[in-house]
């Protein structure tokens, strides 16, 4: 039990907003009281270019952490396929909660699944790693950008500028917008990012305070799987200008996690690895994510 006022610092997106109040409420059942500061970030003021070309998805996290610098906030929220795989020195994740659905969706008002799109159609996604994983199920798609949250990708499409999209059905999920999926991807076809579907709760590294009061919100298993999915990509270099994907699940103790890899330019063919071990803590996670991410680039990954 806490009497201090504890500050969440989040982006002003509606998701975002869902997962600050989601887990402020978490918070305030364990009586902390708790507000929110929310705030525009540079990922969600540049809509007119990808984020791998105007600096990756801690673009999204980066005012987060001034306002946790300046004392302004005491935590920030993330979707931790946006978090960076490198924080910044003096900064730390310190919970992650336990996933939602961490597959992709898709998104169509004229056709029922990708199968059913006709030659040619028009598909709107932001991220490298569905291109590539879309190229490869319909080569015959035209893929292009799609930017901007949720609320803003749905009107583009129900303005006909798509003819499908492709989300993250975790957002989908925690808006109440469930019944916008007219499929989703099961990750033998479209393996999802690194992740995807998890949230993760960030402070300063010397709050120890801070990681007391959130260590009950944490969930084990989330956290072993996507660490291992987030050295995957530190190990290959970490931005979301490369198209990679991670996902880790457990079956019994052992964690499997497969990665595929693509060449953005869709030159070169979709390298896939995958290994399991017994994972219980974040170092076994983490060599786990390494092993993989060096059969990827044995198999040509860069």
């Amino acid at each position: 039990m806490t009497t201090n006022r504890l500050v969440i610092a989040t982006r002003e997106s509606r998701l975002a907003l869902w997962q600050a109040e989601h887990v402020k409420a978490l918070l305030e059942e364990r009586g902390h009281p708790v507000s929110l500061l929310g705030m525009t970030t540079r990922g969600d003021q540049i809509l007119d270019r990808t984020l791998s070309k105007v600096g990756g998805k801690g673009l999204f996290v980066k005012e987060l952490e001034v306002a946790l610098e300046e004392g302004r906030a005491d935590i920030a929220v993330h979707s931790l396929k946006d978090v960076p795989m490198e924080l910044p020195a003096g900064f730390e994740l310190a919970c992650v909660m336990e996933r939602e659905d961490p597959r992709d969706a898709f998104v169509s008002n004229k056709a029922a699944s990708l199968a059913e799109l006709p030659q040619g159609a028009l598909v709107g996604t932001s991220s490298l790693r569905r291109v590539v994983l879309l190229r490869s199920l319909r080569p015959d798609l035209r893929i292009e950008p799609l930017r901007g949250n949720l609320d803003t990708r749905l009107r583009k499409l129900d303005e006909g500028q798509y003819d499908a999209i492709v989300l993250a059905a975790a957002g989908l999920k925690r808006l109440g917008l469930a019944d916008r999926i007219r499929a989703t991807f099961e990750p033998e076809e479209m393996l999802p990012s690194a992740g995807q579907g998890a949230l993760g709760i960030e402070i300063r590294a010397e709050r120890s305070d801070l990681a007391a009061a959130l260590e009950p919100l944490s969930h084990h298993a989330t956290w072993m799987a996507v660490a291992a999915e987030r050295e995957v990509s530190r190990a290959l270099g970490g931005s979301c200008s490369m198209p990679l994907a991670a996902y880790a699940a457990y079956s019994g103790e052992y964690l499997q996690l497969r990665a595929a890899w693509g060449d953005a330019e869709g030159t070169g063919p979709l390298l896939r690895a995958q290994s399991a071990a017994a994972v219980a803590d974040l170092a076994q996670a983490r060599a786990l994510g390494a092993e993989v991410a060096g059969r990827l680039r044995a198999a040509g990954a860069h």
